[in-house]
């Protein structure tokens, strides 16, 4: 190997961190990651792996590790709601994947993740129309998904005379009804008491056999992420005492990044470039949007359970034939799996949709996650204020 570049395990020795760690600095463009000979292996930067080590030696302390908690390093609060494990996410203990096996939808995934205990928050309906201004952002032709629901939630949240409410079960009924509401704005529909995976089958697939199990699947294993980005941003908003509506939109602008659930669009992409495309990019150093998690360094098992799913339902089909084509090849020359990212990518792909429709799957899912976290710090009722370290001119 190039003596300028250091293997894995010796970047990880001389850092004293994890695989997955390390995949997190080069993430971060901490460290600079180059294809190795073989162009299966990866060499890692001996010159920033050094800096990152004296910079570890210098600035060990709460300081240091206050600035290293918020980038996948140290816990930085308790939460009841879910826990990472290298098998499955786990909602209250209960795992993502056993709860798709078991037939779960995202509405009692939903109630789980609320801790919802005899309280059923989606017994009543939802109202059947818009109120007139959300109405007419509903109708308003070419506005993307995201940006259709972080425009129309704030009315919704102004239109509910309950929305400041401290009682528990209100504020479970209030999430139940934005879930709803969420999703249809989204969609570019209307609310309705349906599971919300029968919603959005009926609306990109009415006609297609196996298709809401599918859709079904993807938003149980995508409903919560632990302490991820956009969960994060919402959980700062509710320590404030902001109601759940503007939680909600939090959630929503932090996730339309391209380092989060844009990802979904870059992996749609990258399926779309097929696996000369993908061999190119490793060759040149670039990244593999959909592919490896600094979480789940021996495979994303949300991935992994998903793309079984359509393997099932879509196997022998050209496309099908692509993806698997892809997927060998990615881990054939970086040894990497896919992600959720690219599995959501891969409906879109499968059956002929617009790649925002991951996205759409995604937000759809992941509010549950959110408001799960908004309810959990709006019970403790603290204010979530971090430190900064301040690395500027001393004077």
């Amino acid at each position: 190997m190039d003596p300028d570049l250091l293997s894995a395990r010796e970047a990880c020795r001389l850092l004293g961190i994890s695989a997955a760690t390390l995949y997190a600095y080069v993430s971060r463009g901490l460290i600079e990651s180059r294809p190795g000979p073989d162009h299966r292996s990866r060499g890692y930067r001996r010159a920033d792996v050094e800096r990152l080590a004296q910079n570890r030696r210098a600035g060990r302390g709460a300081a240091r590790g206050a600035a290293q908690s918020l980038d996948r390093g140290l816990p930085v609060l308790e939460t009841q709601i879910s826990l990472i494990q290298a098998d499955a996410p786990y909602y209250r203990g209960l795992s993502a994947i056993a709860a798709v096996r078991a037939g779960s939808t995202l509405e009692d995934v939903a109630r789980r993740l609320w801790d919802c205990a005899s309280q059923d928050p989606f017994a009543a309906p939802p109202p059947a129309d818009w109120p007139a201004g959300v109405a007419g952002l509903v109708a308003t032709p070419g506005l993307p998904p995201l940006e259709r629901a972080m425009a129309a939630i704030p009315l919704l949240g102004l239109a509910l005379r309950h929305s400041f409410s401290q009682a528990a079960a209100v504020r479970r009924e209030i999430a139940a009804l934005l879930l709803r509401q969420n999703a249809a704005l989204l969609l570019g529909s209307r609310p309705a008491a349906a599971p919300l995976h029968a919603q959005i089958a009926t609306a990109l697939r009415p006609d297609e056999a196996g298709f809401a199990g599918i859709v079904r699947a993807a938003l149980v294993l995508s409903a919560e992420h632990e302490l991820n980005v956009s969960a994060f941003a919402a959980r700062v908003i509710a320590s404030t005492g902001a109601h759940l509506h503007a939680t909600a939109c939090g959630g929503l602008a932090a996730l339309c990044g391209p380092r989060h659930g844009g990802a979904t669009a870059r992996a749609h992409a990258l399926i779309a470039a097929g696996s000369d495309e993908l061999a190119a990019r490793w060759r040149r150093g670039d990244d593999l949007p959909g592919f490896g998690h600094a979480l789940y360094p021996q495979g994303d098992p949300r991935a992994a359970e998903l793309l079984a799913l359509l393997q099932r339902e879509r196997a022998g089909t050209p496309g099908w034939q692509r993806l698997a084509a892809l997927i060998a090849r990615a881990e054939e020359v970086s040894g990497l799996r896919p992600s959720l990212d690219l599995s959501l990518a891969a409906i879109c792909h499968l059956y002929d949709l617009p790649a925002e429709i991951a996205l759409v799957l995604f937000a759809s899912a992941r509010l549950a996650g959110w408001l799960a976290h908004a309810l959990e710090q709006q019970e403790q009722g603290r204010l979530i204020r971090p430190r900064a370290r301040y690395a500027g001119e001393s004077g």
